[in-house]
């Protein structure tokens, strides 16, 4: 079997064998990612020229968009070419480019998105200090903290995957260059290098979960005593679309990757994949834009 240095390229799997349901997943996945790129590039656009929106929710705001412009460009566009040119290769390069951006762009959202809970805590539960814990120059240090998290993390997992001896051939069962399918690849006694750097993310990811449950769990207690309608009516606006991207983003993530063996096969593993690596991305600005009329208001007198 081929080992790590003799290997040029590897073989994705592919969505269908026949040249008609090739055509289709493209034209699919074209319109997934159009649809992105538009809602995300709106929300970029409308949080930097409206000047009432430059507060640290859209700021966060903000810097989602880009996450989730980043994370589906880093995996639709070489599918939607191998659907479109019926090819299964992504050369040795391009795979560890994908798993480089993919583990950065994910893991500094799931980061963005425990800051931004920390956000609508210090909002709604100590409105008063607000404007001292959560300032400009706090703002970006937490933003830069999220985007460092993810580096360090892709940095650790990249370097110590592709320095595995690859002895199982070079046929990687995903759409896209993923983690654990090259780590199959890899020789039985290499999972061992990887199990240090893996315990260290699960423990940054339940560590983050710790923090965004404990802060909706104040949140709601300080929203349910409340003694306005409108002023909770106000809060809910401003946290439910955050929790729905939040349970969207982990849910899926979470059944990617700990569904139980027994439902596992390349097609369930495949359609998985697809709900959290795309979804959320082409999803999010359409929650956000659902329930916040500020955004609404904003976006309107942008395209008008």
């Amino acid at each position: 079997m081929p080992n790590s240095s003799s290997i040029t390229e590897f073989l994705l799997l592919a969505f269908a064998d026949t040249r008609e349901l090739q055509l289709l997943h493209f034209a699919l996945f074209l319109g997934i990612y159009l649809a992105a790129l538009l809602g995300n590039s709106l929300i970029l656009t409308t949080v930097a020229c409206d000047h009432c929106l430059h507060t640290p929710m859209y700021f966060f705001l903000l810097n989602l968009a880009v996450l989730d412009l980043g994370c589906i460009s880093t995996t639709l566009p070489k599918a939607m070419a191998n659907s479109l040119w019926d090819t299964r290769a992504i050369s040795y390069q391009g795979c560890a480019s994908q798993v480089l951006f993919f583990v950065f762009f994910f893991g500094s959202e799931y980061s963005l998105l425990t800051i931004m809970s920390y956000d609508r805590y210090v909002a709604i539960c100590k409105p008063l200090h607000y404007g001292s814990l959560v300032g400009n120059r706090a703002c970006a240090q937490m933003a830069a903290a999220a985007w460092g998290s993810g580096f360090l993390n892709t940095v650790l997992h990249t370097a110590n995957t592709f320095s595995l001896p690859l002895c199982q051939g070079n046929a990687v069962e995903q759409f896209f260059c993923e983690i654990p399918h090259i780590l199959k690849l890899s020789c039985s006694d290499a999972y061992l290098r990887e199990f240090e750097v893996l315990v260290f993310s699960l423990s940054l990811v339940f560590g983050c979960f710790v923090f965004i449950v404990l802060s909706y769990v104040q949140i709601f207690r300080t929203v349910l005593r409340m003694p306005s309608e409108q002023g909770r009516h106000k809060a809910f606006s401003t946290c439910l679309p955050h929790l729905a991207v939040v349970s969207l983003f982990v849910n899926t993530g979470v059944f990617a990757h700990l569904k139980p063996p027994s439902i596992s096969s390349p097609s369930m593993d495949l359609v998985v994949s697809v709900l959290y690596s795309v979804v959320p991305p082409a999803v999010n600005p359409l929650i956000y834009s659902m329930r916040n009329q500020e955004l609404k208001d904003a976006l309107r007198k942008l395209v008008t």
